[in-house]
């Protein structure tokens, strides 16, 4: 791939830094959280029209109903839902698309630790 920056880094601390904040077209993690807490790591990181991107088990309404809350405050909304098949599992998976539709607030994220122990 081309044009791909890995950042190895806290999400928590690299979504505060002014050099990291909002200054990517997308993000994607797989298997880190509950979608609220998810969000909180990743949409400080993206820019305003960009995606996050995650994968979610069978059966991901509960957690996307879920995260309403968060979404809404940090600035994203779900866009897509897709089903998709994992090499290697017999369970079918999802992949939930956030657009970020306007700026994070910037008391997010909050300090490590603290988005899985208290999610928004």
């Amino acid at each position: 791939m081309t044009g791909v920056t890995v950042l190895t880094a806290r999400a928590e601390e690299a979504g505060r830094r002014p050099d990291q904040r909002e200054r990517y077209d997308a993000a994607v993690a797989r298997a880190v959280a509950p979608l609220p807490v998810l969000a909180e790591y990743t949409l400080p990181l993206v820019k305003v029209g960009g995606r996050v991107i995650v994968q979610k088990g069978q059966h991901p309404a509960a957690e996307i109903k879920a995260a309403a809350n968060a979404l809404g405050i940090l600035g994203g909304k779900v866009s897509q839902t897709l089903t998709v098949r994992v090499p290697g599992l017999d369970a079918e998976r999802h992949v939930v698309v956030i657009q970020k539709n306007k700026v994070t607030p910037p008391q997010y994220p909050r300090r490590p630790g603290l988005p899985a122990k208290k999610p928004i």
